[in-house]
């Protein structure tokens, strides 16, 4: 009886804690959505590996569980109202340094994930281009063939985006506008001139979208860096670095971290 006891005070207890907690997220997302929404949000998915170290259980599903993870969090931010997502999935750093057992895993969530987005019903009701961004030629044919079909399937989509950075690096993609500028003042279809700030944010992987700069930035596992992404997109995001890791995500830390967006002054260098 003694120990029936303890089980009821303690189903108690939760029972009261979480209906406190989902009491909190519904005030917060009602205090967030009555503000302005960011457009544009970067996400760098970050502590995997190290989530799936804690727990001891293999690395490659700590990124099975941050993958799972990332459709969750789609499904938030699309709830929300943004209207542009990008989010840093794997480096070009990360191609040459992870050991190829784990990238290969990565590659398999990837194709995994890249079908299940290309029939997933939320996607085709909510019109999302999805485009893949980052240097294609490091990547294997299956990876790539499995990116493209599902870039192809969203193609005509505009109401949202959703970009996916997969062997992408910040300062490749400046060096891959730069020589784009240089091709261009070659073959004389622009002067010398005419190639500013402006004309290379357009030949950025985000030029063409309607919100090409991120207005939030979010980071987690506790790490304060870019670590590359969006190197030139981000001269004015604001960003916010959260302490837990990806896996571990929730909805609340989206509507924190988006309120700690709407409580900054935005001045953009005035």
């Amino acid at each position: 009886m003694g120990a029936a006891r303890e089980l009821y005070r303690v189903a108690i207890t939760l029972a009261g804690y979480f209906g406190i907690y989902r009491l909190y997220e519904l005030a917060l997302e009602k205090a967030v959505i009555e503000r302005e929404i960011p457009s544009h949000v970067g996400l760098i998915l970050d502590g995997n590996r190290r989530w799936a170290e804690e727990k001891r259980i293999p690395r490659w599903l700590g990124h099975k569980y941050g993958a799972d993870k990332l459709e969750e969090v789609l499904r938030w931010l699309l709830k929300l109202g943004v209207k542009v997502m990008t989010v840093y999935v794997l480096s070009i750093d990360n191609i040459r340094e992870r050991p190829i057992e784990e990238l290969e895993n990565i590659y398999n969530l990837i194709i995994e994930k890249a079908r299940s987005l290309k029939s997933d019903p939320l996607v085709h009701e909510n019109k999302v281009h999805i485009r893949i961004i980052g240097e294609w030629e490091l990547l294997p044919a299956d990876v790539r063939s499995a990116l493209k079909e599902l870039e192809n399937v969203t193609h005509g989509y505009d109401k949202r985006h959703l970009n996916v950075a997969v062997a992408y690096g910040g300062r490749y993609e400046i060096v891959r506008a730069a020589r784009k500028a240089a091709e261009l003042v070659q073959k004389g279809e622009v002067s010398l001139g005419e190639i500013d700030d402006y004309f290379l944010s357009k030949l950025m992987y985000t030029g063409q979208l309607p919100n090409p700069d991120p207005d939030l930035i979010i980071r987690t596992s506790g790490e304060v860096r870019l670590s590359g992404f969006l190197i030139w997109q981000s001269a004015y995001s604001e960003l916010v670095f959260l302490d837990v890791y990806w896996p571990e995500f929730r909805y609340i830390d989206l509507l924190r971290a988006i309120r700690t967006y709407q409580r900054r002054n935005r001045r953009f260098g005035r």
